[in-house]
């Protein structure tokens, strides 16, 4: 058990059948009156977040979160299959659990996968990926890296913008918290 007083960003808890993760939290201690904590939450599960307040005494379970990395090795149409590493054993996911990672992920890479009581429910990409850039408009002479952006997919179907100097068949890394053009490889 986790009392309200000892929540810290980045714990995570069980509270109405619900695992939250604590992503910012603040302890008051108002001139007149109790002290509280007043916590931003975000469900793991759903990954709807809400801003609550608790009394300090308040106590919760703490919710274990697995946390393996796996190969994405391919997708039949409907399901998502994961290899684990050490074990070779493999997991079909569905596209909802994996739906944000697709974006910079390709056949082979691998994903760190978060499992909460055996169930997985969150996939995520190596926080910097390099792809290719499959299509974009071409670059023109005197284009400089101080100019400004245009769109360029990327061969996983992503659409970033990039720097006018990008070119088709070019190597970027992207940072795939964000989502943003860091550089040319």
């Amino acid at each position: 058990m986790i009392s309200a007083g000892d929540l810290r960003k980045g714990v995570t808890f069980v509270m109405d059948g619900d695992v939250y993760e604590i992503i910012d939290f603040q302890h008051v201690k108002p001139g007149k009156g109790a002290a509280f904590v007043r916590v931003k939450i975000k469900s793991v599960l759903t990954g709807g977040a809400r801003e609550t307040t608790f009394n300090p005494s308040e106590k919760f379970e703490k919710a274990v979160i697995e946390t393996k990395e796996m190969q994405y090795l391919y997708s039949d149409g409907e399901l998502y299959y994961f290899m684990d590493n050490e074990t070779y054993e493999q997991i079909p996911l569905e596209k909802d659990v994996v739906e944000d990672a697709l974006n910079f992920m390709r056949e082979n890479d691998v994903a760190v996968i978060n499992f909460y009581k055996g169930k997985p429910f969150r996939v995520a990409p190596a926080n910097f990926v390099e792809l290719e850039v499959t299509q974009t408009e071409p670059g023109v002479k005197g284009d400089t890296s101080s100019g400004g952006n245009k769109p360029a997919t990327v061969e996983t179907g992503f659409t970033l913008n990039v720097p006018l100097f990008v070119n088709t068949g070019d190597v970027i890394r992207i940072d795939t918290r964000t989502g943003e053009y860091m550089s040319r490889v």
